[in-house]
């Protein structure tokens, strides 16, 4: 493989003969009654009044309290299953949550109870970054402590597959896909030679966590944050690899930011670079959710409501492209890159996955570290 791809490997002793494997989520309400109490989980520790909460509760309310994603990853979690026995990798497969029931305390003890000593976590976010990597390690230390389980369990997770096929190539169809649809919309609105856009949508983070995190060398290169450089070279992946995207426009643009807005966080939001692009002459864009992994609430909210109300407010043709959910493809390659951490005979892994960005991204930490495997 040339210099210029590298992959995160497992560590020594990372690779073993599993008996559990954890899907590990966020979580998300049940029912209207459960919407400030899972909020509350979600901003535990700072001090955020329920008035405040009940603004954000809206978006679940108007979905009668209850998130998608929890549905999401238990269909998420019985294509991986079916993947696994396709493959005759006879290991069982559990659910736990950040900020909902299924807890990790509660699955955590499940898992021990009946025998699980060594487990392999598979976090539902493909990028590298605090909420998506150190702050799950730093949920499974706690759930160790407070279930007396520090020991008995041993947990390692999974590298991030933003850079592999398993998530880029269910992308580059999704962007041919969009790029086709709006050209459609402009065709029938007689603007075949208007210009379209596309935006690749993630979510904000606050400036100084992005600017925490490491190696300095994919700062130098691309110019930014790493977080910000992750979903860059992505998106230059895809435009690069998608032959309807020739000549379009792209930009990485954000969604979702929260919390005292005197705070800096990453811009631009999606809304404005909207507003900015009707003004600017484009006439249509695609808004692909590459940040994500499921149509859960801040999905459908932000963008098929709020991005989509600016875009035809302003004229302009819209198409928002699915995520990845349970496209065979990515399926696959989850289990592929899962089985980089498996062994089988001989000790050798059971699989790998394939790294399709270009760029080393095998030290991708907060400066100082992420931490230890558990």
């Amino acid at each position: 493989m040339p210099a210029e791809y590298i992959a995160q490997q497992p560590l020594e002793g990372e690779r073993m003969n599993y008996d559990a494997i954890l899907l590990a989520s966020f979580g998300g309400p049940e029912g209207q009654d459960h919407v400030i109490p899972f909020l509350r989980n979600v901003t535990a520790g700072r001090g955020i009044p329920d008035e405040r909460l009940e603004e954000v509760a809206t978006h679940y309310r108007a979905n009668g309290g209850v998130s998608p994603i929890n549905a999401q990853n238990l269909e998420l979690k019985a294509a991986l299953e079916a993947e696994l026995a396709k493959r005759q990798i006879e290991i069982p497969m559990y659910w736990g949550n950040r900020n909902w029931d299924p807890y990790f305390n509660d699955t955590f003890r499940e898992m021990h109870e009946v025998g699980h000593r060594k487990v392999l976590v598979l976090v539902t976010s493909a990028y590298a970054g605090y909420s998506s990597n150190d702050q799950y390690l730093e949920d499974f230390e706690r759930s160790l402590k407070e279930t007396g389980l520090e020991g008995e369990l041993k947990l390692v997770k999974i590298r991030q597959f933003f850079y592999d096929k398993a998530f880029t190539s269910p992308n580059e169809e999704f962007l041919a896909a969009g790029i086709k649809d709006v050209q459609s919309q402009l065709q029938d609105k007689g603007k075949t030679e208007g210009k379209i856009k596309v935006l690749f949508v993630t979510h904000s983070i606050p400036t100084s966590v992005a600017e925490a995190q490491g190696p300095q060398r994919i700062k130098d290169l691309f110019g930014t944050d790493v977080y910000t450089a992750q979903h860059k070279a992505v998106a230059d992946y895809l435009m690069s690899a998608v032959s309807e995207a020739d000549g379009i426009d792209y930009q990485v643009v954000f969604q979702s930011r929260s919390g005292d807005p005197r705070t800096p966080w990453l811009e631009p939001d999606i809304n404005d670079q909207i507003e900015e692009d009707a003004a600017g002459g484009y006439a249509g864009v695609v808004v692909v959710p590459f940040g994500f992994i499921s149509d859960h609430m801040e999905v459908i909210w932000d963008l098929d409501t709020e991005a989509k109300e600016t875009a035809e407010e302003l004229g302009l043709a819209f198409h928002r492209a699915p995520t990845t959910g349970v496209h065979p493809e990515f399926i696959s390659g989850l289990v592929d890159v899962m089985g980089e951490y498996i062994t089988g005979v001989n000790a050798e892994p059971l699989a790998n996955g394939e790294q399709t960005v270009p760029g080393d991204w095998s030290d991708l930490t907060r400066e100082g570290g992420w931490g230890t495997p558990l």
